[in-house]
């Protein structure tokens, strides 16, 4: 798989692989994302601070996710193990529904972590769906840790962390 930063030139496959993917969460009963989060916006905003960062497999857009340290106000409230300023959050993983379930989320994931290693994180944190078990099931088999929850317009959340 090939990784690099996206580039505006990416916004509309992007788009298309993030419906495909609420779709077949919403098949699933999954109702997580909707037209209102993730936007458009969202991305375009994460590609221009590049902080987005896809995945390629045979030239095809098999992923995409952000890394920074930005976070919502709930996150202040949890009970972290590891300090602040050496944690590193992921946001908006998506793998495309065509190469789910078949270890490319794991895979994914141990490219993020070495990545944050490389960039001097101690941590990587994320949120979760509750009612989204196959994310749940992919972070707790990789090391993710539930510190708290938050909740937001579509649930409660996971508040997980994985120490580097």
């Amino acid at each position: 798989m090939e990784y690099r930063l996206g580039k505006a030139e990416d916004l509309d496959s992007i788009c298309r692989l993030v419906k495909s993917a609420i779709e077949s969460m919403e098949n699933q009963g999954i109702q997580q994302w909707d037209e209102v989060y993730p936007a458009r916006e969202d991305f375009a905003a994460d590609i221009q601070k590049e902080t987005l960062y896809t995945v390629f497999e045979n030239d095809v857009l098999a992923a995409v996710y952000v890394l920074n340290r930005e976070c919502d106000p709930e996150y202040h409230d949890c009970k972290w193990e590891c300090n602040d300023e050496t944690a590193y959050i992921i946001h908006r993983l998506c793998v495309s529904p065509s190469v789910q379930h078949q270890g490319v989320g794991k895979e994914i994931l141990n490219h993020i972590e070495k990545q944050l290693i490389s960039m001097g994180a101690e941590s990587v944190r994320l949120d979760v769906f509750t009612q989204n078990p196959y994310a749940i099931r992919l972070y707790e088999k990789a090391g993710y840790i539930k510190r708290g929850y938050a909740d937001w317009r579509k649930g409660r959340f996971w508040l997980m962390e994985k120490k580097l």
